[in-house]
């Protein structure tokens, strides 16, 4: 296998020439600049290349293990997370008011994109904390971000959500788990949850479970969920947090991939929790950290597609076989053949565009959180939740796409564990089912984000894109995506006010023809910068906006056809003919 490369480069590149992220953060009187970031993303990248990446090949063929009721991660695991801690890098973007760093968000989901390729399991523990961080602070009593947040934030703990049983996955309004109220103002949970990632681990420190659950008094439905913060260590009669909660891991999942991962079923026998917000709206609070975590694994099938094109590419520049087009005698290296560098450019073009979409919105994020005005922070507190659904469904598709394609050009080498392709297909899988799967948030992009403020919001968005195409001229890029645009913005308007067969049968189409215009809006400004320079990277990047304009993206117009043609297909063969 080749080694881990971070893209520093491309970082440096949007962060100095594409997203404005001086302007951004003078705006939101953030004191950091391009080059700062760019030094923290430096650091980050060489801790994952050489200290995770090691880890990965290894943490999938050994496994966590379930021995003797305890959870054993793979070997060098528990030491790389205390090494991961104590540099800071729990801490990256969280509130200073908790001990965190406060960097941008932007730094953060790049971050975690070079986690996700070095070692998706391993980047699971934080950022699976980080959400558990965000829901508490949210919405928990002031006693309880005391005593857990500070230790969170520095990874000293880690933190985890329980939400699946075994008969309550997607539809969480006929899960059984219940929280008995105590005299002294905790409850007793008791339940099995299922498919808890970082249930249990021997990194050392406590582990915070928030679990949904319901009171004896909760009505049916979702309405009756409550959220509960539930410790794996309760403090004692010191005040030390040393005695272990009835709560125990049952077994762990025998999974197709992320064998690193600890992914826990977990009892809770009359386990000691507090109510985190109020009684019967629980939802509410644990979709704070579940919107949260559907960006970071969006960006879990954006890093696993650049680290396995990392792969491809190498192998590609080496690998002799077959003849040139001249017909020459000798063999030559497969980078010379139209259909390997098909695959290639399609993986880098998804993984250029989807690394800029990814940086655009944490902007939108720190906007929504810092800017002075509270009009911007409006607009772009919608724009977040509008591309929360896109950016994980699509970056996960393509993501798993790209895998895929790059175990293709290793031909039968990628089919065994020699290079790591195998690897990358199996654990990239995961990124579209978790958190909600992928039909899922097309569903919600559909039923629940453009309807938002009467579509404005979404109708703005698409006025954000046209405006940047306008000014980018008659580029083959532009022109492209300005088509694309108004074969979306004709399906958006087929979508307002669908029904229910209606919008389900066009959703998945629909999400993907939103990524790829929005993909083709980044590639328009990232093009537009890049006719400004001259260097080796600028004049890629011209090469790949066009690429992605004459061969990817004119897949919008099937995509439009498709959801034009409407349910009736789909809804007509009986059941029974199933």
């Amino acid at each position: 296998m080749y080694s881990y490369v971070p893209p520093i480069d491309d970082y440096r590149f949007l962060l100095s020439e594409v997203l404005g992220f001086d302007q951004a953060m003078a705006e939101l009187n953030k004191d950091v600049d391009a080059d700062l970031a760019v030094t923290v993303l430096d650091e980050a990248g060489r801790m994952c290349a050489e200290r995770l990446a090691p880890l990965n090949r290894e943490g999938d063929e050994h496994g966590s293990q379930l021995i003797d009721g305890a959870v054993r991660t793979p070997p060098g695991f528990a030491q790389a997370y205390r090494d991961f801690a104590d540099a800071g890098w729990a801490a990256l973007s969280a509130d200073p008011d908790h001990g965190g760093q406060g960097l941008p968000f932007i730094l953060q989901l790049w971050l975690d994109e070079m986690l996700s390729a070095a070692n998706l399991s391993f980047g699971l523990f934080p950022g699976l904390t980080r959400g558990a961080c965000e829901a508490i602070a949210a919405h928990a009593s002031e006693e309880l971000k005391a005593t857990y947040l500070s230790r969170m934030v520095s990874g000293e703990w880690t933190g985890a959500m329980a939400l699946t049983e075994s008969s309550a996955g997607t539809d969480l309004a006929l899960l059984k788990t219940k929280a008995e109220p105590q005299d002294d103002g905790s409850y007793a949970v008791t339940g099995t949850k299922i498919f808890i990632s970082s249930g249990d681990h021997d990194f050392g420190g406590n582990i915070v479970h928030l679990v949904l659950a319901r009171l004896p008094d909760a009505p049916a439905g979702v309405k009756g969920i409550s959220l509960f913060l539930v410790p794996k260590f309760l403090p004692g009669a010191d005040g030390a947090f040393d005695q272990r909660n009835s709560m125990s891991v049952g077994a762990l999942e025998k999974k197709m991939g992320i064998h690193a991962q600890p992914t826990c079923v977990m009892n809770y026998d009359g386990a000691t929790g507090w109510l985190v917000g109020e009684a019967h709206r629980g939802l509410a609070a644990m979709f704070t950290m579940m919107n949260a975590e559907r960006l970071m694994v969006g960006i879990q099938g954006l890093g696993i597609a650049g680290a396995a094109y990392q792969q491809a590419a190498g192998y590609a520049k080496e690998r002799l076989q077959g003849r040139s087009a001249d017909n020459a005698r000798a063999p030559v290296a497969i980078i010379e053949h139209a259909d390997v560098r098909r695959m290639l450019l399609n993986i880098r073009s998804f993984v250029e565009a989807g690394r800029a979409l990814a940086g655009w919105t944490a902007l939108q994020h720190d906007r929504s959180q810092h800017h002075a005005d509270a009009g911007e922070r409006a607009r772009s507190d919608a724009l977040v939740p509008l591309l929360t659904p896109v950016v994980k469904a699509s970056f996960t598709d393509f993501g798993f796409e790209s895998a895929v394609q790059a175990q293709q050009v290793f031909g039968g080498h990628g089919y065994i564990r020699e290079w790591g392709m195998e690897q990358y297909v199996r654990d990239a899988r995961i990124a579209q089912i978790y958190e909600g799967t992928n039909g899922v948030q097309a569903a919600d992009l559909v039923g629940r984000k453009l309807p938002m403020a009467g579509g404005a919001v979404v109708e703005g968005y698409f006025a954000l894109i046209a405006a940047d195409v306008e000014a980018a001229g008659g580029s083959v890029i532009a022109r492209s995506t300005s088509t694309a645009l108004e074969a979306l913005r004709t399906a958006t308007a087929a979508l307002q006010g669908a029904d229910t067969d209606a919008a389900g049968a066009a959703a998945v189409d629909y999400l993907r023809l939103f990524a790829l215009v929005s993909m083709g809006w980044m590639w328009t400004r990232m093009a537009q910068a890049a006719a400004q320079g001259n260097s080796p990277l600028h004049q890629a990047k011209l090469k790949l906006a066009d690429y992605f304009a004459l061969r990817v993206l004119p897949q919008a117009q099937g995509l439009a056809a498709t959801i034009a043609a409407g349910e009736a297909s789909i809804m007509a063969l009986e059941i029974d003919a199933f």
